[in-house]
């Protein structure tokens, strides 16, 4: 896979996470939902860079001009619920892609630090041949990635996938680096220290979903 750390390049995007980790600003969901929700459009910008594009000549009210637009089909699909911020920055510039989405979580059996990942719900369209955007804010261990990954495209050959992520450990990382094909690309706000005991990204931000859309049971 081709990996893109964005926050080795000076941008808004590292304003933007800094407001998303600290503990004074995270406080206020709509405020956390919309700096993720501007990580995305960030992220969509950097992504179009490596798009193809096609010749087309567009009329003005003075007259015609050569121009280019996206070539190709865009689904954006997020993880639910954490990955719905990051999801409407990316739909707000591909803003005539189709929508999908699909569940994971960790899944502790023994109500112990073991977990297991479990993605069961899926609602997307006909991905075939077409451009995936795949948004999960928080790239821990990897395994909830690569679960949801395995399970959108079980059945389905798309002509590229771009893995959009807010912030990384190094081990979710190499996870990718493992099981993801050469061609993919995933694009990282920034990467972290390392996982803790409990398999949490430090220093991190904490839970995006909980943080986003309130806590659950």
């Amino acid at each position: 896979m081709k990996l893109h750390q964005l926050s080795q390049k000076n941008s808004l995007l590292n304003h933007f996470l800094l407001q998303l980790r600290d503990v004074n600003v995270q406080g206020d969901a709509m405020r956390f939902r919309a700096n993720m929700k501007r990580l995305g459009q960030v992220m969509a910008y950097e992504i179009s860079k490596e798009l193809s594009y096609t010749a087309v000549e567009v009329t003005t009210p003075l007259g015609k001009k050569q121009s280019h637009t996206l070539s190709g089909k865009i689904v954006v699909c997020s993880v639910l619920r954490a990955g719905l911020a990051l999801h409407d920055g990316l739909l707000d510039f591909f803003d005539d892609a189709e929508n999908g989405f699909i569940s994971a979580y960790r899944h502790h059996p023994n109500n112990d630090e073991y977990f297991e990942i479990v993605a069961d719900y899926k609602a997307v369209p006909d991905l075939n041949g077409k451009i995936v955007l795949l948004a999960d804010p928080m790239l821990a261990t990897g395994q909830s990635l690569i679960a949801v990954y395995e399970k959108l495209f079980k059945d389905a050959q798309p002509a590229q996938v771009h893995v959009a992520v807010a912030i990384a450990a190094p081990e979710g990382v190499a996870y990718l680096q493992e099981h993801l094909p050469d061609s993919h690309q995933v694009w990282i706000g920034d990467i972290d220290s390392h996982l803790n005991d409990k398999k949490y990204i430090v220093p991190g931000l904490g839970d995006a979903g909980d943080l986003a859309y309130g806590t659950k049971l």
